[in-house]
């Protein structure tokens, strides 16, 4: 197993804590796992998450700003959308709205 391999699965654990109807970011779950310049790779592994056995809830990880950049990563037009929206978040123009209520943040939550 390639230390990737390692990076991701640890990704998909965090990501799999993002309770219901809340969102983390990229750089969050990167600085949670004590690389903080791996936001990318947080993408990396969100974009082959549906590979996983176990559900990744994806659509709950965002941009630092709450935008849905990787909802082109999804099944249909708006699945990420329709997903948020579903657990009660609000979406206008891919912008998630009242971002900071919304936010979990592992580093404070899971310590």
């Amino acid at each position: 197993m390639s230390s990737s391999d390692n990076f991701f699965d640890n990704v998909y654990k965090i990501a799999r804590l993002i309770p219901y109807g809340r969102v983390t970011s990229y750089g969050a779950i990167a600085t949670y796992l004590g690389a903080t310049r791996s936001a990318r790779m947080v993408g990396w592994a969100m974009n082959n998450s549906h590979n996983q056995k176990e559900e990744v809830p994806a659509h709950r990880v965002v941009n630092r700003k709450g935008l849905l950049t990787g909802k082109h990563h999804f099944d249909g037009t708006n699945l990420m959308q329709q997903l948020l929206e579903s657990e009660g978040i609000v979406v206008v123009d891919n912008q998630i709205q009242d971002f900071q209520k919304a936010f979990w943040n592992p580093s404070e939550e899971l310590s």
